[in-house]
């Protein structure tokens, strides 16, 4: 083999790697985000709120940080405050 067909067969591999990873997996389908239920330094890439990627959140259950899920578990997740109360997760940042 010549020296510009192994480049050429270097430069198919890494076009075809770099599309295997760029493209969705049926995993990521089947989940969704999920609004405040991501404990401190454990949310999905990236919140709505003050970080930019995964786990950068700085609280637990921030109302603007999401986790993957489940699809169709998120509105049913009830996570416990620490004052005590219950609240489920949210498909959208929790605004209040």
């Amino acid at each position: 083999m010549n020296r510009r067909t192994a480049s050429l067969a270097l430069a198919g591999s890494l076009l075809t790697a770099l599309a295997i990873a760029s493209a969705p997996s049926r995993a990521d389908e089947a989940k969704e985000k999920c609004f405040g239920v991501a404990l401190a330094g454990q949310n999905d890439c990236a919140s709505a709120g003050g970080n930019s990627c995964a786990g950068q959140s700085k609280a637990d259950y921030d109302k603007a940080a999401w986790k993957l899920v489940p699809k169709g578990s998120c509105e049913t997740t009830m996570i416990k405050l620490p004052d005590g109360t219950e609240r489920a997760g949210s498909l959208k940042p929790i605004e209040s």
